[in-house]
C-alpha cells in the first residue's frame, strides 16, 4: 500500500554531513510516525530518529542527539534526516520506516512499523 525509497547515502569523512531523504508513494498518509533505523554488519537494528507526521514532534537516540535532525514535508510525502558531525560509528545501512498505528513510545521498536524502504548506505571514514 505504501512504498518508501531512501536516498542520499554515501561516503563522507568524519565530521562531515549528509542529508538522507525518504519519499513515500502509494497510499500515503499524514498521520502516524516515520522513523529512521540503521543496521551495521553483524549488529542489531538500531532506532535513530522519529517524527510524528501530524505534529512534527521528534525524538532521537541518545547516540545521535545534537548531531542529527529529522523533519518532514507532508506536502511532498518526504522525510529527511540531516546528519552532522558524522562519526565512523555512524556507518550503517539506514532505513526509513512508516507506521500509522504505533502506540505511545513504541516508535523505537522496528517490529511495530508497517512499511520499510530498501536502505541507503552511509560510510564514515576516519
Amino acid at each position: 500500500q505504501v512504498q518508501l525509497v531512501e536516498s542520499g547515502g554515501g561516503l563522507v569523512q568524519a565530521g562531515g554531513s549528509l542529508r538522507l531523504s525518504c519519499v513515500a508513494s502509494g497510499r500515503t498518509f499524514s498521520s502516524g510516525y516515520v522513523s529512521w533505523f540503521r543496521q551495521a554488519p553483524g549488529k542489531e537494528s538500531e532506532f535513530v530518529a522519529v517524527v510524528n507526521l501530524s505534529t512534527g514532534s521528534t525524538d532521537y537516540a541518545d547516540s545521535v542527539k545534537g548531531r542529527f535532525t529529522i523533519s518532514r514535508d507532508n506536502a511532498k510525502n518526504m522525510v529527511y534526516l540531516q546528519m552532522n558531525g558524522l562519526k565512523p560509528e555512524d556507518t550503517a545501512v539506514y532505513y526509513c520506516a512508516a507506521g500509522r498505528n504505533i502506540i505511545g513510545r513504541r516508535y523505537i521498536y522496528s517490529d511495530d512499523y508497517d512499511y520499510w524502504g530498501q536502505g541507503t548506505q552511509v560510510t564514515v571514514s576516519s
